[in-house]
C-alpha cells in the first residue's frame, strides 16, 4: 500500500502539475474556449490508461502458470525501465518544462482545438501509462486490494496538491519533492527488479532458484507488520535467492549514484562578434 501510495502520488503530481500548466496558460492568454479541448484530452489519456492496466490484469489472469510467471517478470523489468527513465527525464527536464508545454500550445492553438486535445493528451498520457505499467507489477508482487487502494489514494492526494499549487495556496519546492520521491521510487524499482528475476527463476527461464542468499523465515513471520513493510516498500522476502539479492543490489546502487550526482551546469557559449565587426586579434 505505502510503495503504490507513493507512486500515485509522485506520477499523479507530475500530470496534475502539467494539466495546470496548460490551464493556468490559457486562462493568462485569454484563451478560456480552448481549456475544454485540454479537458478532452486529459478525459481521453486517462481512459486509455486505465484500459492498459484492466487489460494487463486480464491478459495475466488468461495465461496458464509458466507464461504467467513469464509474463510477470517481463512487465516488471519494463516497469523498472520506465520508471527509471521517467526519474531521470524529471530531474534534466523538469526546470525547461513550463516553457516547453507553453510553445507546444501556442502551435497547438494555432491549428484548432483537435491539436490543444492532443497537445493534453500526449503530456498525460505518458505519465498515464507509465502509472498503469508500475502499479500493476507493483499490485502484482504484493497484496492487489491494499496496493489499488494505496494508489487510489496516492492519486486523490496528487490531484489535490495539484489544485492547492495552481490557486496560489500551497508553495512546495518541486526540486526538493522530486528529488525524494525519486529516491524512494529507486528502491521500490529495485524491489521489482529482484521480483522479475524471482518469476524468471519460477518460469526456468534463470538458474539458482533454489541458491538462497539467506532464509529468515523462522524470525521474519509472513503476515506481520515488518514483513509487510518490507515486501511492500522493498519487495524483500524471508527467502531470496542470490540472483534476487544480486539483482536489487546491482540496480539499486548504480542507478543512485548517478540519480544523486550533481547535474553539471551548461557552460555558456563563447560570444559571438557581431555582424561585420573584426574579432581581436591576440599578438604574442
Amino acid at each position: 500500500m505505502l510503495s503504490t501510495y507513493l507512486i500515485g502520488l509522485r506520477e499523479g503530481l507530475e500530470a496534475a502539475l502539467v494539466v495546470g500548466i496548460l490551464v493556468a496558460y490559457l486562462v493568462r492568454t485569454g484563451r478560456r474556449d480552448r481549456l475544454a479541448p485540454v479537458w478532452i484530452g486529459v478525459a481521453i489519456a486517462i481512459g486509455i490508461s486505465v484500459l492498459f492496466g484492466a487489460g494487463l490484469s486480464l491478459v495475466d489472469e488468461a495465461l496458464g502458470e509458466r507464461a504467467e510467471q513469464i509474463f510477470a517478470g517481463v512487465t516488471s523489468f519494463a516497469a523498472v525501465v520506465f520508471v527509471t527513465w521517467m526519474i531521470f527525464w524529471m530531474k534534466s527536464a523538469a526546470r525547461n518544462i513550463k516553457g516547453e508545454l507553453h510553445g507546444k500550445l501556442d502551435s497547438a492553438v494555432q491549428i484548432g482545438a483537435w491539436a490543444v486535445a492532443a497537445t493534453a493528451f500526449i503530456a498525460v498520457a505518458r505519465e498515464g501509462l507509465e502509472t498503469a505499467l508500475f502499479l500493476y507489477s507493483t499490485i502484482r508482487s504484493g497484496d492487489a486490494a491494499a496496493g489499488l487502494f494505496g494508489a487510489f489514494l496516492g492519486l486523490a492526494t496528487a490531484v489535490f496538491l495539484g489544485w492547492l499549487i495552481y490557486r496560489g495556496a500551497l508553495k512546495l519546492n518541486l526540486a526538493t519533492f522530486f528529488r525524494w520521491t525519486g529516491i524512494a521510487l529507486i528502491v521500490v524499482a529495485a524491489g521489482l527488479v529482484a521480483y522479475g528475476v524471482h518469476e524468471f527463476q519460477e518460469a526456468g527461464l534463470l538458474p539458482g532458484e533454489d541458491l538462497l542468499a539467506f532464509d529468515i523465515s523462522s524470525v521474519l513471520v509472513p503476515g506481520s507488520i515488518i514483513a509487510t513493510l518490507l515486501k511492500g516498500l522493498l519487495n524483500i522476502d524471508a527467502t531470496m535467492s542470490w540472483g534476487e539479492v544480486v539483482a536489487w543490489f546491482a540496480y539499486l546502487v548504480p542507478t543512485l549514484i548517478v540519480f544523486l550526482k550533481p547535474s553539471r551546469p551548461k557552460s555558456a557559449a563563447p560570444a559571438q562578434p557581431a555582424v561585420g565587426q573584426p574579432q581581436q586579434q591576440h599578438v604574442s
